[in-house]
């Protein structure tokens, strides 16, 4: 489990193409620090176990769902990325709950520049539009943030000078995809309470008076 509070800034140091997967290296002094096999750290939102870790970098493999459903299939090397380590239980909960499942990425629409903030418009996918809601949490790329506004296929959040200048959220330019992770207990709600839902549904018409000749 994450928070979405963004560690380090690492930088993508190799990427190998496997057959339905690939496997990066990232440099992330912080992260590595005490990092072992097995560990999981957050690259860009998405939650990758550690394989190796030498020199200041480590080596996780990323497989094809993950590819398909992140935008981790189109980093290259030389590429920074935000890094996070997992969660640490006792510690303070600076951002929401995050587990690293990317559910599909947005594309970037518009900057908005201000005095003392960004105003960022992200496209959002239908299927997630659902989840999404006014002043509720979303992850960005890995980053935890509150939604100002939402449409049916927009959101719009406001980035403060910190994680301008601390993720890659200050890099993204319009056209760039961004990973998305809506709120995972407005799924979890969604699942629960369908079959009551359905259940409950009136029957079509039933609320129309008969009418005999």
């Amino acid at each position: 489990m994450f928070t979405g509070i963004v560690e380090e800034l690492g930088e993508v140091v190799q990427v190998t193409d496997l057959p339905d997967a690939a496997r990066l290296t990232v440099a992330g002094e912080l992260v590595t620090s005490d990092a072992k096999h097995g560990d999981s750290i957050a690259v860009n939102g998405v939650c990758l176990t550690v394989v190796e870790v030498a020199d200041g970098s480590f080596t996780a493999d990323v497989m094809r769902e993950t590819l398909v459903r992140s935008s981790l299939a189109k980093v290259a090397a030389g590429d920074r990325v935000n890094l996070e380590r997992a969660a640490a239980v006792g510690q303070r909960l600076g951002g929401h709950i995050v587990q690293g499942h990317v559910d599909g990425t947005g594309t970037v629409l518009a900057r908005e520049t201000t005095p003392h903030w960004e105003i960022v418009h992200i496209g959002l996918p239908p299927s997630l539009a659902r989840y999404v809601v006014e002043k509720g949490s979303i992850t960005v790329d890995g980053v935890s943030l509150t939604v100002v506004t939402v449409t049916d296929d927009e959101f719009t959040v406001s980035l403060i000078p910190t994680t301008l200048e601390l993720t890659t959220l200050g890099r993204r330019g319009v056209g760039d995809p961004v990973n998305l992770e809506v709120d995972v207990l407005a799924k979890y709600v969604e699942r629960l309470t369908a079959p009551h839902l359905r259940h409950n549904a009136p029957t079509p018409g039933a609320d129309q008076e008969v009418t005999r000749s």
